[in-house]
């Protein structure tokens, strides 16, 4: 087992580019209800995670509360780079577990440092969830599997 098991690809992963303006990735965070994102540049390399906070402690300093003025600010102003390290995608499930222990999420790069995917914390827990409480977890899915049917 590697980092790959954990990994939902960069396809199915929401993200925002370095030089979208702030409206946008306020949009997109709002679209998909999440209080983080991963970052990347124009040639698909990682660059940092922004949350809900950075964009809100903008938008005060710079009294940016309409669109116009969101407009005129970047990403890459709020940027905070040393947030949500990433992690190589060859590297071991123990450096992956350590740095879930901090982030919600662990962005994954490849060798030449493209953005590729993330592995949650959440993926994780459920993965040893269903391995220490197999009989549980199975009974878990099929009431899942049940109400998706019913709904």
């Amino acid at each position: 087992m590697n980092v790959l098991f954990f990994l939902r690809p960069k396809v199915s992963t929401a993200y925002i580019y370095y030089d979208n303006t702030l409206r946008q990735g306020l949009e997109k965070l709002r679209h998909y209800g999440y209080t983080a994102i991963p970052v990347i540049d124009r040639d698909g390399k990682y660059r940092g995670t922004v949350t809900e906070g950075d964009f809100l402690w903008k938008l005060t300093d710079e009294s940016a509360w309409d669109n116009h003025a969101q407009e005129r600010l970047y990403v890459k102003d709020i940027l905070k780079a040393d947030r949500n390290r990433a992690v190589n995608v060859n590297a071991s499930l123990e450096d992956l577990f350590l740095m879930a222990q901090n982030q919600n999420f662990v962005p994954v790069t490849d060798d030449l440092g493209s953005f590729i995917g993330i592995v949650t914390r959440r993926d994780i827990l459920q993965y040893y969830y269903k391995l220490t409480h197999p009989e549980i977890a199975q009974k878990q899915e099929q009431a899942a599997a049940a109400n998706a049917e019913g709904a």
